[in-house]
């Protein structure tokens, strides 16, 4: 299974780095497919994220491209979020298959917002647009709170899902932030997400929800899979790919909501 996971490293690097779409919205499900356990699929997905952005803090630091106040207020949200909810699944640790439904049913509405996201971009981008001026007339007082607790929301749902400190937070950042530039917006969303993977990993790694192996031989994966995509965006249109994956995430989302519904009820 060793070269499986480095192919499965691959595959999904390769179509983040051609596309952009979040890693975790990829990476968790196929490791579901692989017949790996709900709660260590997300423990291993969130440490896999954080090793792979820290990079990426380096090189947008470089070019100035994070705006360190917007991640702090953010990282005040969802880096507390993301502890308290590890403390909450340690609660009910005893009970391994409610933890693991849970689990399956927060990835699964993780992947359905993801879907939306994907689908509803353009649409969602200009009526931030449209309207920045209402957020722009916030006081910096209330605007602060308001990025807490979208922090808090993110914290909650990427140490659930190891879903969204990609493609909803990047989205959640431009409609807070509309005139914020979009370099700044990628390298603000980055520095947030590797504090909060790296909190909500090492909670799970604290509940053994980690195997090291799996981690190590993704990684092994990732490295050619990055480089490789990252040659090829572009060249497929995007009209066409992000309602393909969107369609993906909306099957495997359901397939994985409608269960865990029936079995906690």
């Amino acid at each position: 299974m060793e070269y499986g996971y480095i192919i499965a490293g691959f595959a999904v690097s390769f179509i983040v780095g051609m596309t952009g779409v979040g890693g975790g919205s990829l990476m968790t499900p196929l490791l579901l497919w692989m017949g790996v356990t709900p709660g260590t699929a997300v423990g291993t997905d969130l440490l896999y994220a954080a090793i792979t952005k820290a990079s990426g803090i380096v090189a947008h630091q470089r070019n100035r491209n994070i705006d360190w106040g917007i991640t702090g207020w953010l990282a005040l949200g969802s880096v507390p979020a993301a502890a308290i909810t590890v403390w909450a699944l340690h609660g009910i640790h005893a009970d391994t298959q409610t933890v693991n439904m849970v689990i399956k049913l927060a990835l699964g509405l993780a992947l359905l917002l993801t879907a939306v996201a994907l689908v509803c971009k353009k649409a969602l981008l200009a009526f931030a647009q449209r309207h920045a001026a209402d957020w722009l007339n916030l006081p910096p007082g209330k605007l602060k709170v308001v990025t807490v607790l979208v922090g808090v929301v993110l914290g909650v749902i990427v140490t659930l899902s190891s879903i969204g400190a990609g493609a909803l937070g990047t989205l959640a950042l431009f409609l807070l932030y509309p005139l914020l530039q979009t370099n700044r917006l990628v390298g603000t969303e980055i520095a947030h997400a590797v504090p909060l993977t790296l909190v909500a990993g090492l909670g799970h790694a604290g509940l053994g929800n980690i195997d090291w192996v799996l981690l190590a031989t993704l990684l092994i994966g990732s490295i050619p899979g990055i480089y490789l995509g990252s040659q090829l965006t572009g060249r497929i249109p995007d009209h066409w790919l992000r309602p393909a994956l969107a369609t993906m995430l909306v099957i495997v989302g359901v397939s994985l909501v409608k269960p865990a519904l029936a079995a906690l009820a």
